[in-house]
């Protein structure tokens, strides 16, 4: 069982910037690929980052405002976005599980945070 704690979820205006942080239960953390989704009202969930032994990996929609990273020795993954949209808002969710190369997100996910809400404004 690993226990995913969000944070760091508000209201923020178009182009502006906002970091999100999750915390991670678990004793083995380096070993799990970390990832986070979002979904939005209305809207499937879906990928937007992940990191892992195999690297990173983002959606196109994201790439090169979002960056994702690490800690392992605080068992924390944060997501740093940068020139905020408005269609970026969403509930969003991190996530732990096994690498899968295969996947386009970079592995299996099986435990979930419980989200937090971005709000971006125009």
């Amino acid at each position: 069982q690993v226990n995913l704690a969000e944070s760091g979820g508000g209201l923020v205006q178009a182009g502006g910037s906002l970091r999100l942080s999750c915390a991670a239960s678990t004793r083995t953390f380096s070993t799990y690929a970390m990832a986070w989704f979002r979904q939005a009202p209305g809207k499937e969930r879906e990928f937007v980052t992940s990191i892992s032994w195999i690297g990173t990996r983002y959606a196109s929609s994201v790439k090169g405002r979002f960056t994702i990273s690490r800690d392992n020795a605080k068992n924390t993954v944060n997501l740093q976005m940068n020139s905020l949209k408005p269609e970026d808002t969403a509930v969003y969710y991190c996530a732990a599980g096994s690498v899968e190369t295969g996947m386009p997100s970079g592995g299996v996910y099986v435990y979930w945070g419980q989200g937090t809400q971005v709000t971006v404004s125009s």
